[in-house]
Parts: structure tokens; sequence; C-alpha cells
């Protein structure tokens, strides 16, 4: 279950609870309501799996809160328990263990206030692959830019019901990186010059990292209304060709969640829920009810769902002029100009001496000890200092290569 769909109904679940109209400045929160919330799936990928467990959260609050201190296990139909652990900020299994096809299981939570809830028994759906993973170049909306699309098929004609997330890795390579640093060092105070620039050659990497991130939307559809149990050309990413993601080589990993149909329409329900997400909108929902309930207080609202489902993935890679050749590569993702327009020339361009102006050796120091500006030679023999960023990529990425990654 995605964070942010979950989050997005929580406040529009207050909202709808303390909203006498659709104008936004009349939102107080006394009638707040404090619930659990439980975002658990267990899949046959043998690992260590994760149960989330927060509270609803005000809308002045940025983040919802962990629900510490809490039992939770796993138990099978045939009386296996697994247990999971608390860590920063998920409950993980003590021991890794894969869901089975011939059995049942129910999710069991204790808080540490001592309420108790638990969940249906669930069973693994028909276990589906990932057959093949595509990306072409088309244009949607008006916009040109790179589809990536999954193939899949059941041929027992038993899955039906199909949820899809993704992790994306690319590759960025800072444009203005040199292989040697600018390194201010200041003298005893009170010296003219106050301190001068040495040049020390890079010991690690700058220039090529890595981003990652994961997807924060609901991927659902079905076959329903298909003759084959056959998920075809179905898109699970958009790209803009325009994005600065796709600029150098991209990677994307899909993961494929086989469905339940009761599992499916909480999913579809929550979606509706999110895209309606509006705070004008004049369709206010109300609570809806998972699969998990509580065990003492029959009264007590629980957000959440506990599912089983079979899952696959695969990854694919492509470079931007694989997919869109003759296009223009996008924008690197920040504001590194070449050449530097002469009315920002100020900005980047300063001269490096201690005398009367124009002299900016002072300013050169400060800048470069900042932290905020990075050093690229010029013709010239004057410093051109760009953001950070734009000479050393590992001021908001990684230069770790990813295990799995293929150039």
């Amino acid at each position: 279950m995605k964070k942010i769909f979950l989050y997005r109904f929580l406040v529009l679940l207050v909202l709808s609870s303390v909203l006498g109209c659709t104008t936004p400045y009349q939102y107080q929160t006394n009638g707040f309501e404090d619930a659990i919330v439980i975002e658990a799936t267990i899949t046959n990928e043998y690992k260590h799996q994760e149960i989330k467990l927060s509270r609803t959260y005000k809308l002045e609050e940025k983040t919802p809160t962990f629900e510490t201190k809490a039992t939770v296990f796993i138990t099978d139909d045939l009386g296996t328990k697994y247990d999971f652990q608390e860590t920063k900020d998920l409950y993980v299994s003590s021991d890794q263990f894969q869901a089975s096809p011939d059995r049942q299981y129910q999710l069991h939570v204790r808080t540490s206030n001592g309420r108790s809830y638990v969940s249906t028994t669930e069973k693994l759906p028909q276990q589906t692959q990932i057959n093949s993973l595509e990306s072409k170049a088309v244009t949607k909306n008006g916009e040109l830019g790179v589809e990536i699309t999954v193939n899949s098929a059941d041929p027992t004609n038993k899955s039906r019901y199909y949820r899809y997330e993704y992790e994306e890795t690319y590759r960025v390579v800072a444009p203005k990186w040199y292989y040697q640093k600018a390194v201010p060092v200041l003298f005893t105070p009170g010296t003219k010059p106050r301190g001068k620039v040495v040049f020390e050659d890079r010991t690690s990497e700058a220039r090529i990292c890595y981003l990652s991130q994961k997807s924060n939307e609901l991927i659902l559809t079905n076959t329903n209304q298909l003759s084959e149990d056959r998920v075809i050309n179905f898109p699970v990413r958009f790209i803009s060709s325009k994005d600065p993601i796709i600029r150098s080589r991209y990677s994307i990993l899909v993961k494929q969640y086989v469905q339940s149909l009761a599992a499916h329409t909480f999913f579809e329900t929550l979606k509706e829920i999110s895209n309606n997400g509006s705070i004008l909108s004049q369709t206010q929902p109300g609570f809806f009810y998972g699969n998990i309930n509580p065990v003492d207080n029959p009264g007590e609202k629980v957000i959440g769902y506990f599912e089983v489902s079979s899952y696959s993935e695969k990854r694919l890679f492509f470079n931007f002029i694989d997919v869109l050749p003759g296009q223009f590569i996008p924008k690197y993702q920040y504001d590194c100009p070449a050449p530097i327009p002469v009315a920002d020339k100020d900005s980047y361009i300063y001269k490096y001496c201690f005398d009367e102006p124009p002299c900016q050796g002072d300013v050169i120091l400060n800048l470069l000890a900042s932290g905020l500006r990075t050093y690229f030679p010029d013709e010239s023999g004057d410093y051109i200092l760009y953001p950070i960023e734009c000479g050393d990529c590992t001021s908001f990425s990684s230069n770790i290569k990813p295990l799995f990654w293929i150039d």
C-alpha cells in the first residue's frame, strides 16, 4: 500500500468529519479522530516480510506517528507463528519466509496500550510472472515521452487482479565536474590576504552518481473484461522527454502483485478517494473498512488492509538516445549554464586576486568555504563558481553504483 495514498485518505477522513462546507479556511481539528493505520502485504517472495503501523494525523501535522512497542505476528492454519520485530519505522519478520499457496494467513497486532487487532484469513492468489517490460516513445496529452509497459499472462485465468509498483534508478553525470577540487585555506586572522585557494586532485567519484525513487501512486488493472487473463502493454510509467531523470541512463524495476478480489476492491476504493482528494470537492468520502478488525472495541475504526499477494518483478534499462533518437537531451537537474549569459556573469565568474576591486578573492574564499559552490576553470584565468550540484553529484545523490546496474 503506497503511503501517499493512505495519507491523503487520512487527511480526507479528517476533513469529512469536520468540514461543514467546501471552504478550506473553515477547517478545525476539534473533530479529529485518532485511529491506527496498518499497512501489511506479504508475498511468496522468500524474504524478511514487512508491516507498518502508524496513527492518523491532523492536517497541520506533516508526517504520521510510527506506532512503537507493538506485538506483531502472523499465523497460518497449521499453527505456525511468524514473529515481527520493531525496527526504525517498520516491523520486520524475525526470519525470512514466503507465503505458500496451500496455507491461510492471519495478521495479529497488539499495541502498547493493550488494544488488539486481527485480520480475516487470507490465501495466496495464483502465481503469475511478468513476461516482459517495454519502453517506447509515445505522445500523451500533447507531450512526447517514454512509456513503460508491462506484459503478463495467466493461462489458468485465475489471477485477474493486478497491482503494480516500481523503483526507478537513473545515472547522474555532473556537467561541470573538474578533476581537481578548489579548497580554501584561511590564514591567521588579520593576515592580508586572508587566505588562498589550493587545488587538490579528487580522491572520490563526484562526476557520476545514481539516484533512486519509488512510485507513489496506486497502479491497478484487471482482466475481467477480456476473454483471456492477459495484461497487454499496460502502462505503469510515463516520463516526459524533458524530464532529467532520463537524460543519461535509466532503469526501472517493476513489481507485480496478484491480488484477491477483496484486496483489489479495497485498493480501487482507496485510489478513487485519493484521486478525488481536492478539499474543494463536493464529494466528501466517509470511512470504509478493510479486513482488519478490533478485538476488544467493536466500534473502533481501523484503517488498512492485510494482503497476501503473489509477486513477480522484472527490470528494464534504456538510454535516452536509444528510445528518443534525434530529440534534445533534457536539461540537467540544476541550472549550470554554458556559455554563461552576459547578464549572469557576475553570479558565476570571479577574479582571483586580493587587491582593490575588481579583485574578488575574499568572495571566492567565502563561496568555496560555504560548500555551496564548486570550481570550474575558465580560459581567461578567472574562476567560474557553479552551484555545487553542477560539479559534484554527491551533493544530492550517491556515487555508489548499485549492484544491479548494467552500463
